[in-house]
């Protein structure tokens, strides 16, 4: 027995209350279940500092489709959530915290700060779960993780110590990127490339003992030639040869410093001379390296000139270059001055033009760990949706540099290496070695830096499920099966799971990385807090519904593509709900009059077998798209078949059979709306969890939740290609009518009868068995089939189809001129049709290289065109006899 919906669709009044029901049932929890087949999704961990963005509502209604898809395909669908410790993001906001009370990050020990971090975390860190739970997503939130959790810590000092002990984990001096503000080594992912307005300085570097000779160089940060230790040109550069092993005077400095012949150098670009500037330039590094340079490094940790500067010790950097742009100026050694545009690096967290320095830092080598990653995907254990983002991820590993994994901050994981006070001896353990194994002195202190964030974050996929621990879990859903991120994080995360995972494990973490893009706004822009452009999914959520933002994000929706957000589409997917809603409502008011009967195939009629017909294939097609990660085509054909098929023409072609007391097969009819409503609501109920779950538990009984209910299948028994053809047929001379009456302006009160002309005596029985279809949805007052026009009034007026002719004597309802003028239009339209169609089977290069079937496609089109515009013409010719 079904119950009844509220009369309006009021998502905010049901999505709380059955969240809460799926939680206290934990229908989200995943078991280890050996008569199950697996299927894993890890949530990319959001920052704790995080507030749910638009990114993220794409990211995780993608991960919460494939999981309810697998769930009710009848998987032990684990989606792994947690969080990230973010070490700088969280440590800038507990500074921040601790500053508006009065205290100083400076005056605190790094006990007490930690103690201070903690309780942040404890306070703020969930917050972005709870708004994650708002757009319905069903993680299994028993099994949440962070990634300084216990379990997550103890894998980061198992993985650390077992590359160190490999020797893939090392100590020394490379170029990283240094923020000065926030006084920490910081990674790639955390660097802002930005077009900033510059200028191009050229400067002549004399020759030494050549007077009047010079090098002419151009550069965009006149103050690192302070730490300039060559001049690289090209080897192949035959303007430079003599002078390469020559030395220059360094201007100012007035060191001596060599001409290098070095391949990196660009003959086409600038002078084709390039400043070399090991310490500060991570090309200029490699270069130094290559040719056995030495590094100067002339910054200290704030940006400011150190000792090496000479008497521009203790000047910003920017003050510098001016100073010293002027003394070249002073000395004739300043060519010229050019505008130039170019990409500058930034602290994406406080905006500081970061510095390339060479710093004592921790690294992991890549180059061997490298290689299997790149196998992976070359061999195919690996795949990318769409492919095409496997170059990004190949380009970036062929060319990889070893990862700098030391942060100079006090959250995150404490790097495990202890050094003796009184010898200097290094011990890496994971836990502090009471005496030296050297000198056998007892005061060993701790290695003041952490790791990366992303150090924690690359273990992930096997650090959430207990490893390195031998857990069921680790031996069930690993490796996991799908990773869902955006293309702006390929290179930071995702490559870093892949080697961590194999390195690790000796498995790849995933088979598929699913890359979705960016939720642009409408205008196409990337939403920022400067454009003010952001748009908060909980203000979407509170006005429309989950389900709303949820289908609005992924119409449409292309993996790999950007997307733009509009309104206007949150309204037409809250109007779909409606559509939903009201149409559930209808046929749940209905069932009542088939309570105790049971439909019997005999008793389904041709409009009952179409439409089972179609959900059987929308099942089918669904389930492809599906599997092949083709969301939004999928949701695309869900839609058009519940609007348009199913309560656009399948409910009213039905209507006049429920309301008749005598009609044999109402009991199919209502059968049929039934088993086809919760078919489709099986279908949607990924995609809107929400309003699918409340009408299927108020629509029957058998099943207590829709999300644990079985995803339908493709039923061979329900597929009838004649009744499909049939309907299809009426259909089209429905549409026909309508156009004409619409063209027409007659209004849909206005009733007239219907002639239905056709020399094909298979078209005429269709239509003979589809009268009543006449009456509900062609405004038809009586109808009649024949297959010749015999009788027909010359004032009719005809809607031509392509199996069919039908007349409706309109006469004291239409204007003639206006009949004839609407048919003229037909016959312009396709005469247009024909051209296009003759021209391309004329066209030899489309004969020759189409597919057989599209050429035999656009004959049967261009037969369909010559009979249209041969019944145009016809009845052309009889208007103008009036």
């Amino acid at each position: 027995m079904s119950k009844e919906l509220e009369k309006t669709y009021n998502p905010q009044s049901i999505e709380e209350r059955l969240y809460e029901k799926w939680m206290d049932k934990k229908y989200f929890h995943a078991e280890v279940d050996k008569s199950k087949k697996p299927f894993t999704i890890v949530m990319p961990p959001p920052n704790i500092t995080g507030q749910l963005h638009m990114g993220h509502a794409l990211d995780n209604t993608m991960q919460d489709i494939l999981i309810r898809y697998k769930r009710m395909q009848g998987y032990s669908a684990l989606w792994q959530p947690g969080t990230d410790h973010a070490a700088i993001a969280t440590e800038v906001k507990v500074i921040d915290k601790l500053r508006s009370e009065g205290i100083q990050k400076e005056d605190l020990t790094r006990e007490e700060f930690m103690k201070y971090a903690w309780e942040w975390k404890e306070e703020y860190g969930g917050r972005i779960v709870n708004q994650l739970k708002k757009l319905g997503s069903s993680a299994d939130w028993d099994r949440e993780r962070f990634t300084m959790d216990e379990g997550c810590s103890e894998a980061v000092l198992e993985v650390f110590i077992r590359l160190y002990e490999k020797g893939y984990i090392y100590k020394g001096s490379r170029i990283i990127n240094w923020c000065p503000e926030c006084q920490t080594s910081i990674s790639d992912a955390e660097v802002v490339h930005e077009e900033q307005a510059g200028h191009f300085w050229h400067i002549n570097y004399p020759v030494k003992d050549e007077p009047g000779r010079f090098v002419e160089i151009a550069t965009t940060r006149p103050e690192t030639m302070l730490g300039d230790t060559a001049v690289a040109v090209h080897p192949d550069d035959e303007r430079y040869k003599d002078l390469v092993g020559k030395m220059l005077i360094l201007p100012i400095v007035n060191r001596e410093i060599p001409v290098v012949a070095d391949s990196y150098v660009d003959k086409e670009f600038g002078t084709g001379c390039v400043k070399i500037t090991p310490a500060h330039d991570p090309n200029d590094f490699e270069v130094g390296k290559r040719c056995g340079l030495n590094e100067i490094n002339i910054l200290n940790d704030d940006a400011t000139i150190n000792e090496n500067g000479g008497k521009y010790e203790g000047m910003d950097r920017y003050e510098a270059r001016k100073a010293i742009v002027k003394e070249l100026e002073e000395l004739g050694l300043l060519v010229k001055v050019a505008d130039h545009s170019h990409n500058v690096g930034t602290h994406d967290r406080c905006k500081t033009t970061i510095e390339p320095m060479v710093k004592q830092q921790w690294f992991v080598k890549m180059d061997e760990m490298a290689k299997p990653a790149i196998e992976a995907l070359k061999s195919g254990r690996l795949k990318f949706v769409p492919e095409s983002f496997g170059k990004t991820y190949l380009h970036w590993l062929e060319n990889i540099r070893d990862w700098c994994i030391s942060r100079q901050l006090w959250w995150g994981h404490r790097i495990p290496a202890y050094y003796c006070e009184k010898c200097g001896e290094m011990v890496v353990a994971k836990e502090a070695p009471h005496t030296c194994p050297k000198c056998g002195c007892t005061h060993m202190v701790q290695d003041e830096d952490t790791l990366d964030t992303w150090f924690s974050s690359a273990l992930w996929p096997f650090s959430t499920l207990g490893w390195p621990e031998k857990t069921p879990e680790m031996d069930y859903f690993y490796p996991t099966d799908v990773l869902v991120t955006g293309y702006d994080i390929i290179f930071f995360w995702v490559i870093r799971m892949v080697f961590s995972g194999i390195e690790q494990t000796g498995k790849e973490p995933f088979h598929t990385v699913l890359i979705h893009g960016l939720v642009r706004d409408s205008q196409g822009r990337k939403m920022s807090k400067s454009l003010g452009n952001g748009i908060d999914p909980l203000e979407v959520v509170e006005k429309f519904g989950a389900d709303a933002l949820r289908m609005t994000l992924i119409t449409g929706n292309a993996p790999g593509n950007d997307m733009r957000f509009y309104w206007e589409r949150v309204e037409a997917s809250r109007n779909f709900a409606n559509k939903v809603w009201n149409a559930s409502r209808f046929i749940m008011m209905n069932l009542e009059k088939a309570e105790d009967q049971q439909a019997e195939v005999k008793n389904l009629t041709s409009a009952d077998k179409w439409i089972l017909s179609k959900v059987n294939t929308l099942t089918k097609d669904v389930t492809e798209n599906l599997d092949k990660y083709e969301l939004g085509i999928a949701l695309q054909k869900v839609y058009d078949f519940i609007w348009e098929e199913f309560c656009d023409w399948y409910i009213e072609m039905v209507k006049p059979r429920l309301y008749s007391d005598t009609d044999e097969t109402k009991a199919a009819a209502i059968w049929t709306l039934k088993t086809v409503l919760i078919q489709s609501l099986k279908l949607l109920h990924p995609y809107m969890p929400f309003i699918t779950e409340e009408i299927f538990c108020n629509l029957q009984e058998e099943e207590e939740s829709i999300m644990i209910s079985k995803w339908p299948e493709y039923k061979p028994e329900w597929n009838f290609a004649g009744e499909e053809n049939s309907v299809e047929t009426i259909k089209e001379a429905v549409r026909s009518i309508r156009n004409v009456r619409t063209s027409m302006n007659v209004p849909p009160s206005k009733k007239a009868k219907v002639i239905v002309v056709s020399e094909d005596a298979s078209v005429r029985e269709i239509f003979e068995n589809g009268r009543i279809f006449f009456a509900t949805l062609g405004y038809a007052s009586e109808v009649s089939v024949r297959a010749d026009k015999a009788g027909i009034a010359e004032d009719a007026v005809s809607a031509v189809t392509a199996k069919a002719v039908i007349y409706m004597p309109f006469a004291e309802l239409v204007d003639i001129s206006k009949e004839m003028e609407r048919l003229e239009k037909e016959k312009e339209r396709l005469e247009k049709e024909l051209s296009r169609s003759r021209g391309m089977l004329n066209n030899e290069k489309f004969v020759s290289r189409a597919p057989e079937d599209k050429i035999q496609a656009e004959k049967e089109k261009l037969a369909k065109y010559e009979q249209m515009m041969e019944q145009v013409q016809e009845r052309l010719s009889q208007l103008k006899k009036q």
